[in-house]
C-alpha cells in the first residue's frame, strides 16, 4: 500500500472514532435538510441515504479515499476494455452487451458492438419464432414450455428477472411458460418433467464452457427424457427441435449435438454473474419480449453512461460503493441486507449474494498479498413483508449490527392486466410501502421514532442508528430493474478498486470441484481406497456406501 494510501485510511478511520458515536437520531434532529442534502436521482431511481450514519465530511474523506486509490483511472480501464481481470488475463466487457447499435466500440482491432449485436439479432430470431407458435417439437407440435438448465450466472439471473417482470409478459398467440432447473441432485428437474408433454419441451442449455457437471447432467437427463418417448432413434431430430444451446464455447455445443442453427455465443470477457445481458437471457427475452429486452439492456447503458460520467457526489454507485466501505471498513458492520417490498423481487437477494460474494469475497490483493482489511459483507435478505416475521428481531434488538437496503417502487398495479382488482391491489401496496417506511426509519431512530418510549420496560426499547439505504423506484418495469442490476454492478467495482481486488475471477469455487470429483468415484465404488482423505469424510462415505448396498 502506497503511503498515499495508508495516509488517507488513517484520516478516514481518525474521522470514524468520532463520527461513529453520532446517533442517526441526533444527526436528523441537527439538519431539517438532511433528506434534501443526502439524495439523488437517476431517471427512475431515487438513492436515499440520509439513513446512513455519515456527515457531509465523511463524504469527503471517503471521496479522498477513492482518488488515492485512483478510482477514475479504474473506470477508464474497464470501459476501456484492458484486462482488468487479471488472474485469467481477461477484460470484463459485460457494459459492452449493452451498448447501443450506433455505438463505437473496438478492442484488439474487433468491432465489439457488432459482434454483440450479431448474437442478439440471433436470439431474437430464436425468441421471435418460439412467440409465434412457429417452433415445432419432433412430432409438429408446437413448444407451450420452456425449461432453461444452468446454474450460478446462467440461472440466477434469467430466474430473478423473469420473475421480476412477469407483469410485463409478452402476449403470445400460444401459451409460453418458462421453468428452471439448476440444482445438481436432479429435484427440479425431476419435479418439472412430471407434468410436462415431451412434444411441446424446448429446453435452453446454457453454460458459458459448455464443461459445468451440474448443467451437462441436468442436460443429459432432459436428454434420456426425450429419447424415452420418442425413442433413441430420433435423437437427431430430439436434438434439432428440443434444445438450444448458449455458450461462449460453440465446438463444445456442437460436440455435444446441439444444432449450430440452434446455438448463440458470447464471449470469454463475459463473467458468468454478469452474463444475463448476453444470450444467458433468453428466457429474459421469451418472457417479456424483444423490445423489453431491449428496455432492460437500455436501463443498464444509460447507468453504465451515469457511472463513467457523473461527479462521485451525484455517482450512484460510487456513493452506493463508498458508504458500503464506511459500513465495512470504519462501523466495523459485516451484513448487508437485501430488503425488497415487492414480491416480484423475491429472487434479488439471492442474486445480489452471488453478485457481491462470489465477487469480492477475496482475501488476497490483485499483487497477490494478504488484504490488510475486511472486504465483501456477508449479503442475505429476502422479500421484506415476509423478513418482517422472520429476522427483523435480530436488526432491531440483536447484537449484530446489519446495514440494510430497502428497495420499493412507489407505483403498481396500474397495469391493465390488475384492472379487475386495482383498489383491492393498490391498497395492498400502500401497505408495504407503509411498511418500508416504518421499518426504515424505526431502525434508525429507534425510541426517537416512538412516543413515551423512554417509560417502556428495556424489552421494548429499540436502539436505533442501524444504518440503511432506501431505493426508491418510480415503477419496476423493464428499464428500471437494468438501471438497478448494473448500479449493483458497478457498486461491487468500485468496493474491489478500494479493497485492492480482482471481482472478476471466482477461485475459491474451483478446488471444491476438483475434489467433488474424486470423491464421486468413491460413492460409486470406482476407487474404494479412503486412506486417501480425512476421518470425517471416510466415514461418512462408509455410512453413504452402506445406503446404496
Amino acid at each position: 500500500m502506497t503511503d498515499a494510501k495508508k495516509r488517507q485510511w488513517d484520516e478516514l478511520l481518525t474521522h470514524g472514532a468520532t463520527a461513529s458515536k453520532q446517533h442517526l437520531a441526533d444527526l436528523f434532529a441537527e439538519d431539517p435538510d438532511r433528506f434534501t442534502k443526502m439524495h439523488r436521482q437517476f431517471g427512475p431511481l431515487m438513492f436515499d441515504f440520509s439513513k446512513q450514519r455519515v456527515t457531509e465530511e465523511t463524504l469527503n474523506h471517503l471521496f479522498e479515499l477513492a482518488r488515492t486509490h485512483e478510482l477514475n483511472e479504474w473506470i477508464a480501464r474497464l470501459f476501456a476494455g484492458e484486462k482488468v481481470n487479471d488472474t485469467e488475463g481477461r477484460a470484463a466487457m459485460h457494459w459492452a452487451l449493452r451498448l447501443p447499435q450506433d455505438a463505437i466500440c473496438e478492442v484488439d482491432g474487433e468491432n465489439v458492438t457488432a459482434q454483440v449485436h450479431e448474437q442478439l439479432a440471433r436470439m431474437e430470431r430464436i425468441v421471435e419464432k418460439i412467440q409465434a407458435g412457429q417452433w415445432r417439437g419432433a412430432t409438429g407440435e408446437v413448444i407451450t414450455d420452456v425449461i432453461n438448465i444452468g446454474v450460478g450466472g446462467s440461472d440466477l439471473g434469467p430466474l430473478m428477472v423473469t420473475e421480476a417482470l412477469a407483469d410485463f409478459s409478452t402476449r403470445t398467440r400460444h401459451r409460453l411458460n418458462i421453468h428452471f432447473a439448476s440444482t445438481i441432485d436432479g429435484s427440479q428437474l425431476s419435479q418439472l418433467l412430471r407434468d410436462k408433454k415431451p412434444q411441446t419441451t424446448l429446453f435452453i442449455v446454457s453454460s458459458k464452457s459448455f464443461t459445468t457437471i451440474d448443467t451437462l447432467t441436468n442436460a443429459s437427463t432432459a436428454l434420456q427424457w426425450l429419447q424415452r418417448s420418442f425413442g433413441r432413434r430420433a435423437s437427431s431430430s430430439i436434438l434439432h427441435c428440443h434444445f438450444v444451446g448458449v455458450s461462449a464455447s460453440p465446438d463444445k455445443m456442437t460436440e455435444w449435438g446441439i444444432a449450430e442453427e440452434n446455438q448463440i455465443g458470447f464471449w470469454g470477457w463475459v463473467g458468468g454473474r454478469y452474463s444475463m445481458w448476453s444470450a444467458i437471457g433468453l428466457p429474459i427475452a421469451l418472457k417479456i419480449g424483444v423490445q423489453g429486452f431491449r428496455d432492460f439492456l437500455a436501463g443498464a447503458y444509460d447507468m453504465d453512461e451515469h457511472f463513467k460520467n457523473a461527479r462521485w457526489e451525484d455517482n450512484l454507485p460510487v456513493l452506493m460503493a463508498m458508504l458500503g466501505v464506511w459500513n465495512t471498513n470504519v462501523l466495523g458492520i459485516n451484513g448487508l441486507a437485501i430488503l425488497p417490498y415487492d414480491g416480484r423481487l423475491k429472487q434479488l437477494p439471492l442474486y445480489l449474494e452471488q453478485l457481491e460474494m462470489e465477487s469480492n469475497g477475496k482475501s488476497v490483493t490483485r499483487e497477490g498479498e494478504p488484504v490488510e482489511r475486511a472486504t465483501c459483507p456477508i449479503i442475505w435478505g429476502d422479500v421484506g413483508p415476509n423478513a418482517q416475521h422472520a429476522f427483523y428481531q435480530l436488526l432491531h434488538q440483536g447484537t449484530e449490527a446489519v446495514t440494510c437496503d430497502f428497495i420499493v417502487p412507489a407505483r403498481r398495479y396500474h397495469e391493465s392486466l390488475h384492472h379487475d382488482a386495482a383498489d383491492e391491489l393498490i391498497a395492498q401496496h400502500q401497505l408495504a410501502l407503509a411498511n418500508c417506511l416504518a421499518q426504515s426509519r424505526l431502525l434508525a431512530l429507534g425510541d426517537a421514532a416512538l412516543k413515551d418510549a423512554e417509560n417502556e420496560p428495556l424489552y421494548k426499547r429499540y436502539r436505533g442508528n442501524q444504518p440503511s439505504s432506501t431505493l426508491l423506484l418510480d415503477e419496476l418495469d423493464p428499464y428500471s430493474l437494468g438501471a438497478l442490476i448494473a448500479l449493483y454492478e458497478h457498486k461491487v467495482f468500485v468496493q474491489s478498486v478500494i479493497w485492492g481486488i480482482n471481482p472478476f475471477d471466482q477461485w475459491g469455487v474451483e478446488m471444491g470441484k476438483k475434489i467433488a470429483m474424486t470423491t464421486l468415484g468413491k460413492i460409486r465404488g470406482e476407487d474404494n481406497e479412503l486412506d486417501d482423505t480425512d476421518v470425517s469424510t471416510a466415514g461418512l462415505l462408509r455410512r453413504i456406501r452402506a445406503e446404496w448396498k
